[in-house]
């Protein structure tokens, strides 16, 4: 006689709804809260987690403009990008690009840690960042999340 099989849970696409939190980037550590950040995305932090579903929460972050790198990276890290035309690599530093847009900087290091396919595009686009400390989702009624990093 077998005895009874315990049973994993599968979410189903459905089943899962997202919560929305917001994040104030104000003096934390870029890589830090990336990490975190992609982590809510993806849903790991749920007991309900299942990797082939979009189980995640909706993350804004606000005061991208104030985020901290630790190290001499703001001189030495550089981003590269390419055009598809002839001799069209660009190579930016990245206080560079967090002077003219700080919310790619968020995006880029989250993004490099979600999956990379369909479901880690749905992931990144439940990602709202904004430069300064206002967000036009308040009808959402974002509940504040406080990273311990």
């Amino acid at each position: 006689m077998r005895s009874a099989a315990m049973k994993s849970y599968m979410a189903k696409p459905g089943e899962v709804g997202g919560e929305w939190f917001v994040v104030d980037a104000t003096d934390k550590v870029l890589g830090r809260m990336a990490t975190r950040l992609a982590t809510i995305l993806m849903g790991k932090h749920r007991p309900t987690y299942t990797p082939h579903t979009l189980t995640g929460d909706c993350v804004v972050v606000v005061n991208a403009e104030k985020v901290k790198l630790t190290g001499r990276k703001m001189e030495n890290k550089t981003y590269q990008r390419y055009t598809y035309y002839n001799s069209g690599q660009k190579t930016e530093t990245i206080a560079k690009v967090m002077k003219e847009h700080p919310d790619r900087v968020i995006r880029l290091a989250v993004r490099r840690m979600l999956p990379k396919n369909k479901l880690g595009r749905d992931m990144l686009s439940r990602l709202k960042i904004y430069a300064g400390p206002q967000h036009p989702h308040q009808a959402q009624t974002p509940k504040p999340l406080e990273l311990a990093l």
